[in-house]
């Protein structure tokens, strides 16, 4: 693997004078950067970036004749060119900066990383797609309406589109932000995945399995389930898992407030089956 590091000032204009002397189009222009911070910042140390940069400049000005300053460099590419690469690296690092600011409980980053994507022409399904991911991966129930309002964020940014949508995502995004935290989803169905991988297809208990012929409920299906509806507090205590994996706990609910009343309700439950 290797690890691209932005390149430094002297580098950079190194390769645009080198652009400027031996590309066969430039080479005719007159072109004098009497200010280079807004080129080298636009660019961000990337060498690909610049050159576009500086070519989307050249091409804006009529004659032979230009003069690059701060300010007409960040006019012109304000204009024409959006400062995000949707299919580059820039793209999964500031998809990557955003996802873990909301899940850093930082609105601030979020929001910040939110507009660079929309200021950068990003698919606004896309944007809202990931924050239903996070809802459930980094919220779940710790917040169970996180996933509402993602959903509906989702929705309602498919049926509005830009620029009126910006509104929404910033909104959810604050939210999710904002709220609760809790992984528990996700370490549950990851750990249920591991014992199904390493126990194969165990068999479903009898008492669990369903017995629609006689010849079934002959032979013992369903035959000591017991309905927990028909029972004080609809429940009753009797064996989920296969054998193999009896007793064995595989949600263990997150350190937040609703979680906290689902691990008091399970431990009075089921008292020492799970340890909760």
């Amino acid at each position: 693997m290797y690890i691209l590091q932005p390149l430094d000032e002297d580098d950079l204009m190194g390769l645009l004078n080198k652009a400027m002397k031996e590309d066969v189009v430039l080479k005719e222009r007159n072109i004098v950067i009497k200010e280079n911070e807004a080129l080298l910042r636009l660019s961000g140390g990337d060498a690909r970036k610049l050159l576009n940069i500086f070519e989307l400049l050249v091409n804006a000005f009529k004659g032979k004749k230009i003069e690059l300053t701060n300010q007409n460099v960040l006019e012109h590419v304000q204009q024409n060119m959006a400062l995000y690469d949707k299919t580059g690296e820039q793209h999964y690092d500031i998809i990557s900066a955003f996802i873990k600011s909301m899940r850093g409980s930082d609105p601030n980053g979020a929001v910040y990383w939110l507009a660079r994507m929309i200021v950068g022409g990003e698919d606004p399904l896309f944007i809202a797609r990931r924050m239903l991911i996070l809802a459930s991966e980094d919220i779940g129930n710790a917040n169970p309406n996180a996933l509402l309002l993602a959903q509906s964020c989702f929705e309602a940014v498919n049926k509005i589109g830009m620029p009126e949508s910006q509104l929404i995502l910033s909104q959810t995004c604050i939210y999710l932000a904002t709220s609760a935290k809790s992984n528990s989803a996700t370490t549950a169905i990851g750990q249920a995945i591991a014992l199904v991988k390493q126990y194969g297809d165990l068999p479903v208990p009898l008492h669990l399995r369903n017995a629609p012929t006689k010849l079934m409920k002959n032979i013992g299906y369903g035959k000591d389930y017991k309905y927990a509806h028909s029972y004080e507090n609809n429940f009753i205590d009797l064996d989920f898992l296969p054998d193999a994996i009896k007793g064995t706990k595989i949600y263990d609910p997150g350190a937040n407030a609703r979680e906290h009343e689902a691990r008091e309700r399970l431990k009075k439950l089921w008292g020492e089956r799970y340890k909760y």
